[in-house]
Parts: C-alpha cells; sequence; structure tokens
C-alpha cells in the first residue's frame, strides 16, 4: 500500500512550483489531493496535470486572505473527504526596503502569509480536533529565522509563521494533531528564474551557501511528505531548516579551505 492511500490533503498555493511538486509527490504516494490557489488557470492546468496522471485532485480557487472563501473552500473539500493533512504553502513575496514599503502593500504581504495562514489553519483544525487526528505543515522560510535587506514585511510573516506552528502544536498535540514548519532557503522556482539571471544564482551561492548550489523544488517537497507520514509521529513543534547550510553559520573563504588536511 502506498504510503498516503486513503489520506487527504489540502494545499494551500498549490498550483505551481514547490506548492504543485508538494501535491505531485503526495498524490504519487496515494493521497487525495485538495489544491487551493487563487490563480484559476493557473489552477486548473495543475488539477488537469494531475489528472492526466492518473492522480486523484481536485481543486478550489481562492484567496487565503478571504476568511469566507477559506471556509467555503475548506468545507467543500471535506465533503470529498476529511481532511487528514493541511500544507498552508500560499505566500507571496514582494522586495522593497524598509523605509519605501507602503501600508498597503506591508498588509498585503502579512495578510497573506501570516493571516491567511491562520485562517486556513484554523478552519481545517476545528475539523480535526473534532476527529482527534491531523497534521498541520506550515511553509515558512529561512527569512523566518534571519532578515535580509528589502524583506522586513516577508521576514515578519515568516518569522510569525514560526511561532503560530509551535503554538497550534502546543495547544492542539492533546487532540492528536501534529504541526510543523518547514524553511527552505534560496529554491529555483519558475518565478525566481524569471527574476534572477544564471550569474546571480551562481554569485549568491558561492558567496552564501556551503553546498555551493541553490535548491530545487524536489528537494523541498520530501521533507512534507516525511513530517506527514508515521515516521515523523513523534514530531511536533519543530522547525526544519533545508538551505544547503546557509544558516549554520558565515561559509568560509576558499583560502580557510585549502588548510584542511586530508
Amino acid at each position: 500500500m502506498k504510503r498516503f492511500a486513503q489520506k487527504h490533503v489540502f494545499i494551500t498555493g498549490g498550483a505551481m512550483s514547490i506548492g504543485f511538486e508538494i501535491a505531485r509527490q503526495f498524490a504519487s504516494e496515494g493521497a487525495l489531493v485538495s489544491l487551493y490557489d487563487r490563480d484559476r488557470k493557473a489552477l486548473d492546468e495543475a488539477v488537469e496535470k494531475l489528472r492526466t496522471s492518473g492522480y486523484a485532485v481536485n481543486g478550489f480557487c481562492g484567496d487565503v486572505a478571504d476568511q469566507t472563501q477559506v471556509d467555503a473552500a475548506v468545507a467543500s473539500a471535506e465533503g470529498a473527504a476529511p481532511i487528514d493533512i493541511l500544507v498552508n504553502n500560499a505566500g507571496i513575496c514582494l522586495v522593497t526596503p524598509f523605509l519605501n514599503i507602503s501600508a498597503e502593500e506591508w498588509h498585503r504581504t502579512i495578510g497573506v502569509n501570516l493571516t491567511g495562514a491562520f485562517y486556513v489553519a484554523q478552519s481545517v483544525c476545528r475539523r480535526m480536533a473534532k476527529r482527534k487526528r491531523g497534521v498541520v505543515l506550515n511553509m515558512s522560510s529561512k527569512n523566518g529565522l534571519d532578515g535580509e535587506f528589502g524583506h522586513a514585511h516577508y521576514n515578519a510573516s515568516k518569522a510569525g509563521l514560526v511561532l503560530l506552528t509551535k503554538t497550534i502544536a502546543i495547544e492542539l498535540a492533546h487532540l492528536g494533531i501534529r504541526s510543523n514548519a518547514v524553511c527552505p532557503g534560496y529554491v529555483r522556482t519558475a518565478i525566481n528564474l524569471a527574476v534572477d539571471s544564471d550569474a546571480f544564482v551562481a554569485e549568491f551561492a558561492e558567496r552564501y551557501i556551503p553546498l555551493n548550489r541553490v535548491g530545487t523544488v524536489g528537494e523541498i517537497a520530501p521533507v512534507f511528505l516525511f513530517l506527514a507520514s508515521d515516521e515523523a509521529s513523534f514530531i511536533t513543534g519543530q522547525t526544519f531548516v533545508v538551505d544547503g547550510g546557509q544558516l549554520a553559520g558565515q561559509k568560509p573563504w576558499p583560502e580557510l579551505l585549502t588548510q584542511i588536511k586530508l
């Protein structure tokens, strides 16, 4: 039997990039997948792609920052089957220096990345609590653990998500609900492929990442599958960093590496 047979996974921001890869991997392991995304065209394409591969998938269009839309989508998804696993992946990242961030940009970022995750988690967990089982997985970021220029609103939202994760864990553990967060570093996605040049990516990796490369969506998704699985049944309230070693400490200068005697 496949690892997630007879399990229902609800994934926000699941139409593209990391969210879609998480959905694809859960579906390949036998799960019924419900995708929630505000981009109708991308959502329809993602659903069609997964169904063409023979996977069980449903799509729900809406904005995580709208509580009414969230509740309606969760209720519809639950009509197909009880949600066993929530992946709060929806998020936006706008690059603006702190002194130039408008109130509108601040509220939109916090609204999607943090408030939206709260709306979805609360709606899903109210149902999980009655069944006394469930897993909540929140997509935070390495930026939720340290700062980065131009990302004050994004950094704040992802840091808030880490503490929301921990609080859900301690409040709902007695109801059989586990909650963990995943914090990716720089991951090559369709969005940053369109913005960052190959030269920028190579220089970034060389300067900041000990493994000397950026990550891929295929390296992030398996962490979610592990944390949702029975193998992680004693893990809750934790933050998992997947960043090629970026947050481990300052990367050594090449000259220092020559001092290592093999």
